[in-house]
């Protein structure tokens, strides 16, 4: 997984000098809400996103991103009780090298369509309340002492690094005269976790310039 990090992150930035002559650079950040799909959508709820990305225009037509993207999903009640735990996250974070295909480059509105793939890194985690003690400076009395104040105790935790596939297709609209979009994406996430795939749908609406 370590050379698969390396060879994408290699490729990305021979990519991004080279198609730089051809045309300019572009980039991205936005946010939205994320659907785990499948297996996984039975055991998480819906969650959100924030993502952000560099790259170029190889062409009107045609372009190279390199994305992040950042999800958190709460893990939902019936899982909760099964496992007999408080509360539980998971947390999904990838870098993926996507080509992007834009079929009204030069309209005000364009649709695009993307797809690549990347490394991806998910952590399970799961919480309990709980108390820490602490110590307190009271200006008043000009003194330190111990208090107790609650805190979420992490009880147990599991992470995966793990390559995986995406592909989706999204809509951006002009904003006025400049080269600004603002854009809205939904992009599959296939991601080779084990025992069961990672898959998420995450929704997203930005900036694209």
């Amino acid at each position: 997984m370590k050379r698969l990090a390396t060879f994408l992150t290699f490729s990305a930035l021979a990519a991004l000098p080279a198609s730089a002559q051809l045309s300019h650079f572009t980039g991205q950040v936005g946010g939205g809400f994320s659907e785990p799909v499948f297996d996984i959508g039975n055991r998480l709820d819906t969650g959100w996103n924030v993502t952000a990305g560099v790259g170029a225009n190889l062409n009107p037509r045609f372009g190279l991103m390199l994305d992040f993207m950042f999800n958190d999903f709460a893990i939902n009640n019936t899982t909760l009780n099964s496992l007999q735990v408080p509360n539980g996250t998971t947390r999904v974070w990838g870098f993926t090298l996507d080509p992007v295909v834009h079929l009204n480059p030069e309209g005000a509105t364009d649709v695009y369509l993307t797809g690549g793939g990347g490394i991806y890194h998910r952590t399970d985690e799961f919480t309990a309340p709980g108390l820490e003690t602490v110590s307190v400076y009271d200006p008043f009395f000009g003194i330190i002492y111990p208090a107790n104040i609650g805190v979420n105790q992490v009880i147990g935790s599991y992470s995966n690094l793990k390559g995986g596939l995406d592909g989706g297709a999204g809509v951006a609209f002009r904003i006025g005269s400049t080269h600004v979009k603002f854009f809205a994406e939904a992009k599959y996430h296939h991601i080779y976790t084990r025992p069961a795939a990672t898959t998420i749908v995450p929704v997203t609406f930005g900036l694209r310039w």
